[in-house]
């Protein structure tokens, strides 16, 4: 960390309109200092040699170079740098494999200014940063086996939006349907995939209706 106690900072994410956000926040807050942004994993791995922060505030899933990957060349490079990854998915297909690659925590980015605040403070120090979301999701899959795809059923919510999906309803038409973000339907798309085992829209409804789901 810098000599004078602030915490410099990289900020990773594809939206421009994250970056403006997250910038702006820890701009007006004392004991920060953005020092650069980059849109994609591999721009960060080369930022981060370059700027040395003390802490990293990596997306997950960017265009031109994911963070999971972005992570393990940190970790192979040797940067000092820790990574606290701010994504808006907490499946175990995310969260695991950014926890083995090296990140140091993982938060959500629907967490209060204060948390978010206090998680880089903690980052900075190398002490691990986990959302209750995630640390619940982590100590549940340590004590019990990860079940097979298909064995965990889809909540009534991933169901609405699988019958969607299936009728050819796009991801914002989808939103304006059940009065949800955008954003909110990737997350339960990504979660009813990880249910059913599979990786596109095209194969979870062929899957909703050999299970049964979709009548």
């Amino acid at each position: 960390m810098t000599t004078d106690a602030t915490i410099t900072l990289l900020i990773v994410d594809d939206h421009p309109v994250v970056r403006d956000g997250l910038r702006g926040m820890f701009r007006s807050a004392p004991g920060f200092e953005v020092l650069g942004e980059a849109s994609t994993g591999e721009e960060g791995v080369e930022l981060t040699a370059r700027l040395d922060p003390d802490v990293v505030l990596m997306d997950l899933r960017m265009p031109g170079g994911g963070g999971v990957a972005a992570i393990a060349e940190l970790a192979r490079s040797g940067a000092r740098a820790k990574v606290l990854v701010l994504t808006t998915y907490d499946t175990d297909s995310d969260t695991l494999p950014a926890i083995e690659a090296g990140a140091t925590g993982y938060l959500l980015k629907d967490a209060p200014r204060d948390e978010l605040f206090t998680a880089v403070r903690a980052a900075a120090e190398g002490r691990t940063v986990l959302s209750p979301a995630v640390a619940s999701r982590l100590v549940s899959r340590v004590r019990t086996p990860a079940p097979a795809p298909g064995d965990t059923p889809l909540s009534t919510r991933e169901r609405e939006v699988l019958a969607l999906v299936a009728r050819g309803t796009s991801n914002r038409e989808i939103a304006r349907e059940l009065f949800i973000s955008e954003a909110t339907v990737k997350t339960h798309l990504t979660h009813l995939y990880a249910k059913l085992g599979v990786k596109d829209r095209a194969a979870a409804v062929a899957a909703g209706y050999d299970r049964g789901i979709l009548g």
